[in-house]
């Protein structure tokens, strides 16, 4: 604000608002709004909000219209000797100098201020970047080792994956080894049940079950009184290879005894 601005500011501390219609002047040299005056002078003693300063003096305190008439003007200083009206003109400029000097100061001082919160916030600002480089460094580098166990990973699926496929062939090539040997165990069992179910000689020498033809029976005939006897009367030359195929101690020994009589 220069000498030359027409709007003084508030001076009390958190309104700083322009000043219009009327402010409380005190002899300390500060000006308020008429709302903080109102509030703030009401109360005894009454004390400056600005610099703390006691105001008990009875003009310490003057609420003054910043625009008056015409009228005010022309009568306010009327009658007054020229030294006088000099003496109320060089205090009014001085208070308004002093306005305009403590707004400067003020103004400097929210300027360092902020320069100075400016100045913290660019270091933790840059604190916080290179905070986060050495973290993108350090996520970069973890990445890269992701990938590499990523890439071991696949490789090793791969190779579970042939190994898979391959136990699966041989799976299947078994399965197809065992369904054909349970085919064949019951086309053999039904054999079995055939034979059980429809009986008939036996083949010793080969073990496989023949069914049995019908053959007529043999007749056994009685012992003479001379020794001379035979076992069978008659016997079908196929029937009696069928039932003595195979050779037995007690059979070898009949025929001995049938070839001495």
């Amino acid at each position: 604000m220069s000498l030359c601005d027409d709007t003084l500011l508030c001076n009390f501390p958190k309104c700083r608002t322009k000043l219009s219609g009327f402010a409380w002047v005190t002899a300390c040299s500060h000006v308020f709004c008429d709302q903080h005056g109102s509030g703030e002078f009401s109360r005894s003693p009454a004390i400056c909000p600005a610099c703390s300063s006691a105001l008990s003096g009875k003009l310490d305190i003057v609420r003054t219209e910043l625009s008056p008439s015409e009228d005010y003007k022309a009568m306010v200083l009327a009658g007054l000797r020229p030294d006088v009206v000099l003496d109320i003109s060089a205090r009014a400029l001085a208070f308004w100098s002093y306005q305009v000097h403590q707004e400067r100061l003020y103004q400097e001082y929210s300027l360092s201020r902020s320069e100075a919160q400016l100045k913290q916030m660019e270091k933790v600002l840059t604190q916080q970047n290179q905070s986060r480089e050495l973290e993108l460094t350090s996520m970069r580098g973890e990445i890269a080792s992701l990938k590499k166990v990523m890439e071991e990973y696949k490789r090793k699926y791969s190779e579970v994956s042939e190994r898979l496929m391959e136990r699966n062939r041989q799976y299947q090539k078994l399965q197809g080894l065992y369904d054909s040997l349970r085919l064949r165990n019951m086309v053999v069992g039904v054999g079995d049940r055939d034979t059980l179910t429809h009986p008939g000689h036996h083949d010793f020498n080969t073990g496989v079950a023949r069914q049995a033809t019908p053959q007529r029976s043999p007749q056994f005939l009685s012992v003479s009184h001379d020794g001379d006897s035979r076992f069978f009367s008659c016997l079908e030359a196929d029937g009696a290879k069928t039932f003595f195929q195979f050779s037995s101690p007690a059979r070898d020994k009949g025929r001995a005894f049938i070839k001495k009589h």
